[in-house]
């Protein structure tokens, strides 16, 4: 699907928002950065990939912007910019090549620390609006379900879970709301690379495809509908879940 496709027309369900997100160039965090501005919100979309990242900045109510969200200054520098954010969609993540038990607890806190730390500081933004909502980027393979060779991933995403409990709890009379996404196998460019660079790509799909009981991957289209969800008012009572989209995976 091309993405002139899937920007389409305005629809509204985000008028009036401004929302900033990570890693947006591709993936789930393009197309959600994509649906969002179809629904009529002012996107701050941010990546490393520049060329990628690009490709967006042609649609009606995205900006762009060259952010490395491990680096604490260039997060600084980039929230002293921001007057307003209504919703934060930490979509940044990473997978990790199979470590040393001894690198373990090191690997599942890097895998945390840049949700933590951009959120951090533009959560000081949301109390000052006495607003916010923050979605954070987890997934079925963390507290909800275990995943074999994923015990780093699957650590760092249970992690996000209970980091988005915490916030919502500690924050509810304050305005501010979080939640969190859990997909399943999402047919995105990382997970393609990630099938390419097996010894047998044939094989490893189908190791994929196997344990989704849809016989399908989920698009990174269907899962940027329920981040419009969560985004907008219509999800105003939600705060503090782990909301699930696998496929019956998790079942």
């Amino acid at each position: 699907m091309s993405l002139d496709s899937r920007a389409g027309p305005l629809m509204g369900r985000l008028d009036g928002k401004v929302i900033i997100l990570t890693a947006a160039a591709q993936g789930i965090g393009q197309a959600a950065a994509l649906a969002f501005a179809k629904e009529g919100a002012k996107v701050i979309a941010t990546d490393i990939n520049e060329a990628k990242l690009q490709e967006l900045e042609k649609y009606p109510g995205i900006q762009i912007r060259v952010l490395d969200v491990t680096k604490k200054k260039q997060i600084d520098q980039f929230a002293s910019e921001v007057e307003r954010v209504d919703v934060l969609f930490n979509v940044a993540g990473w997978f990790c090549k199979p470590v040393s038990k001894c690198m373990y607890f090191k690997e599942v806190g890097l895998g945390t620390h840049w949700v933590e730390l951009f959120a951090c500081v533009l959560f000081r933004q949301m109390l000052a609006q006495k607003s916010g909502n923050i979605i954070n980027m987890s997934s079925v393979a963390s507290s909800i379900k275990g995943v074999v060779n994923r015990c780093v991933y699957s650590t760092s995403k249970a992690a996000v879970i209970g980091l988005t409990k915490s916030v919502a709890a500690d924050f509810i009379q304050q305005g501010i709301r979080c939640n969190c996404v859990c997909p399943g196998t999402v047919d995105t460019p990382s997970l393609q690379e990630r099938i390419q660079a097996r010894e047998n790509p044939e094989e490893a799909l189908n190791d994929f495809l196997k344990r989704q009981k849809t016989g399908r991957f989920a698009t990174a289209e269907e899962v940027a509908l329920l981040c419009v969800y969560l985004a907008s008012d219509e999800s105003a009572y939600v705060t503090g879940n782990p909301v699930v989209i696998d496929g019956g995976w998790s079942l």
